[in-house]
């Protein structure tokens, strides 16, 4: 099923994959309130276990993923004419990134061209990251006197130390995709030819599988990073008693009895 937005695209095919694609291709789908606006909307979808969606794949049109913030924006940066980009972040882009954090689902992200600023902040909550071979990342706020948001100065330093996240942040040079598998920012990267299919399959192993236990391995995986050992096994018990619940867990023991597949429904 397809969706109607005006700066995302999002269909929604049979085995439960939300395809997310940003849609403003002539601005290397830079971000602006409608686009922000579009995916909090879209995400209310993929919030609800009614409609049907098991994993969410984001990508971009045309030859870019993301740009980063639409600075030509024409509801702009501003609050009654005055310049207030924290306010802009706190109710537009925060929201929003929190939302993707906390989803019931696998997110897939499959990186083509650019992912430049919150771009870049976009392409890394992917819990697969996909890149083409064309693809780069940047932090590219220094650039014009910001400083990073959209999570990254938080994920960068957890995800290549912090030497290489002060040398993105400060510098602001851009990174190749092979350069940034190489540190560990990205887990895949393949031709650009490749790129959808790739990223697609990925999601659809992930729509397919045990729907809940997927999403509490986020929740976990996410905890562990500022959590003690004793709070982590503490949450380990928590979650695996509420997947020890599921009929994905029923099944998955089943299976592995019967020696067959299993036919996870995501309950």
């Amino acid at each position: 099923m397809t969706s109607a937005f005006t700066r995302i695209l999002v269909d929604v095919d049979g085995d439960g994959v939300m395809t997310l694609t940003l849609n403003q291709p002539e601005a290397l789908n830079a971000v602006s309130k409608v686009m922000i606006r579009e995916i909090g909307a879209a995400l209310s979808r993929a919030e609800d276990p009614a409609g049907g969606v098991r994993a969410l794949l984001i990508t971009g049109a045309g030859r870019g993923f993301c740009a980063g913030a639409n600075l030509a924006d024409p509801d702009g940066l501003s609050n009654e004419g005055v310049p207030d980009v924290g306010l802009v972040l706190e109710e537009y882009y925060n929201p929003v990134f929190k939302r993707l954090r906390d989803l019931r689902v696998p997110i897939v992200t499959a990186v083509n061209g650019p992912a430049a600023g919150v771009g870049m902040s976009f392409a890394l909550m992917g819990d697969i990251v996909v890149a083409g071979k064309s693809a780069s990342f940047l932090q590219a706020f220094a650039k014009i006197g910001l400083v990073p948001d959209g999570g990254s100065s938080w994920l960068l330093p957890r995800l290549v130390g912090r030497a290489r996240a002060m040398e993105l942040a400060m510098m602001a040079e851009k990174l190749p995709a092979e350069k940034a598998l190489d540190w560990g920012l990205i887990n895949r990267v393949v031709e650009d030819g490749e790129l959808m299919a790739t990223a697609t399959e990925l999601a659809r192993k992930f729509a397919k599988g045990p729907t809940r236990a997927l999403g509490f391995i986020r929740k976990m995986m996410q905890a562990s990073l500022e959590a003690s050992y004793d709070q982590q096994l503490d949450l380990e018990r928590q979650l695996q008693r509420a997947a020890g619940q599921t009929a994905d867990f029923q099944e998955g023991v089943a299976a592995f009895l019967q020696k067959r597949p299993a036919q996870f429904t995501g309950k």
